[in-house]
């Protein structure tokens, strides 16, 4: 079942890395986008993004074409951030940016709510 709101966004550049990922030889073409949270990390929450198969607890949605799963549960923690990615010189990867985080860590992986 497809959710009709868009918990999350990905800047210009994670669309196109998430594309260049999905255009690699041997990428499982079954497998969507997972957003999601996890305990741990040194602010008590860590951000999960990966390749994942849909879950009977996920809610599906699609960014630019790329399916995307996330867990129900985890839309609270999450539901309007924004994934960037960045391609510097100090720093290169996907960068999370969480309006709903009250603390953040100094890698940026790590939130507490």
């Amino acid at each position: 079942m497809e959710t009709t709101t868009t918990p999350v966004t990905l800047s210009p550049g994670a669309v196109k890395q998430v594309r260049r990922l999905m255009s690699e030889e041997g990428f499982d073409a079954t497998q969507a986008l997972r957003v999601g949270v996890k305990g741990g990390g040194c602010s008590g929450m860590t951000y999960i993004l990966g390749f994942d198969h849909l879950q009977e607890s996920d809610a599906q949605f699609t960014i630019e074409g790329i399916p995307c799963i996330m867990n129900k549960s985890h839309e609270m923690y999450l539901f309007g951030m924004q994934v960037d990615w960045q391609d510097g010189l100090n720093n290169r990867g996907f960068v999370f940016r969480n309006p709903n985080a009250s603390t953040t860590c100094g890698c940026g992986t790590s939130f507490a709510v």
